[in-house]
């Protein structure tokens, strides 16, 4: 019997394109239909999850749909386009390969090679699925026909609701916090120009009566520039004022956004913007660049800067938070526009999709 098969690298059961796996492995399996998850390297943590890439030849079905979770490069692009099945590919976007070069050379190499697997894949992909408007542009560059956008189904989850309905619940009595907590979600990376979130706060520092703090939460991706950041802020005298949480649980996540002001997002390469959306859902104002996928993610829910002057960044995030009925406003269309993007049903709309190749491969076959 032909089923639905999801591949990737690596399962983590802590990211977003792990959950993501998971929860379309689960919908599949949900309409009746066999499906697995096939990796290149078994993690302890999932190991109860995956099977050995290697072994789905001795398991695949004529009619078979395998389905790739493209982030990164691997020799498994190459190796399901060798392949006959029908070739579903969800993709997840590339930070360019300049953004990382200066920091850390491997993983800019592995990016320039993960343009050349995308470049593979089109020819032999029946549909290629984005996570946004904004990356369905790239698959059209790289030259894939048919293409579809559906959100990515583990971007939120529901501890962060859960959280911020706790934290609105709890006893009044107003913030009494000395300055505001701004706010920054994800991995430590080049490509989200943290330096540019910690230049505006040193300036709101210097212009504000109550100084604001920086929280940046999320593991580094690369050493070396976790490193460089640190010592801006210590160049800059703002030890006390940012706080590094480095790796942090769904549960700490998830409170992050309770006990901040404003969700500050300096990306300069973001494919879809999951804090956004968590911030959104969390009740929590954002100020984000005007940059990538996210001002289609965050639509009039949010302020977005055109210029990268940390003058410019600290006058928005100012002028939003002195403005409590602007800031009320903005939460409340963060929780219309989490409604539209209707996240919690985006497994389903993907596997509808997979569910038609599957039967077109079949119609084939008659």
């Amino acid at each position: 019997m032909s089923g639905v098969h999801h591949f990737v690298p690596v399962l983590h059961r802590g990211d977003a394109v792990g959950r993501h796996t998971l929860r379309l492995r689960d919908a599949t399996r949900r309409r009746g239909i066999e499906s697995n998850i096939f990796v290149d390297l078994v993690q302890d943590e999932t190991a109860d999850e995956t099977l050995p890439a290697i072994s789905y030849a001795d398991t695949a079905h004529r009619g078979d749909v395998v389905v790739y979770q493209f982030a990164t490069a691997s020799l498994m692009a190459p190796w399901l386009a060798s392949r006959t099945e029908a070739l579903v590919v969800n993709y997840h976007n590339i930070t360019p390969p300049e953004l990382m070069a200066p920091w850390d050379h491997h993983l800019a190499l592995g990016q320039e090679r993960a343009r050349e697997d995308l470049a593979v894949l089109a020819a032999r992909t029946t549909l290629a699925i984005a996570d946004s408007a904004y990356n369905e542009t790239h698959l059209a560059e790289a030259g894939f026909a048919a293409t579809a956008v559906v959100p990515p189904s583990a971007a939120v989850e529901e501890k962060v609701a859960s959280a911020a309905s706790t934290a609105a619940s709890s006893t009044p009595g107003g913030d009494t916090r000395a300055g505001a907590v701004w706010l920054a979600v994800g991995r430590v990376a080049p490509n989200k120009s943290l330096e540019h979130t910690i230049a505006a706060l040193a300036v709101a520092r210097q212009d504000s009566d109550h100084d604001p703090t920086l929280r940046i939460v999320g593991k580094p991706a690369t050493d070396a520039y976790d490193r460089a950041l640190r010592r801006y802020v210590a160049d800059l005298g703002l030890q006390h004022a940012v706080t590094f949480t480095g790796y942090a649980t769904d549960a700490e996540v998830a409170a992050a956004y309770t006990t901040a002001d404003v969700l500050v997002v300096t990306s300069e390469h973001e494919g879809f913007g999951v804090p956004v959306v968590e911030a959104m859902a969390a009740g929590l104002p954002v100020v984000a660049y005007d940059q990538g996928a996210v001002p289609e993610v965050l639509g009039d829910a949010g302020v977005l800067v055109a210029s990268r002057d940390p003058y410019a960044l600290a006058d928005a995030i100012g002028r939003l938070l002195a403005d409590p009925t602007r800031g009320a406003s903005l939460a409340e269309a963060g929780r219309r526009r989490f409604t539209e993007l209707d996240l919690p049903n985006a497994a389903d709309r993907f596997v509808d999709l997979l569910v038609t190749v599957q039967e077109q491969a079949a119609s084939r076959r008659r």
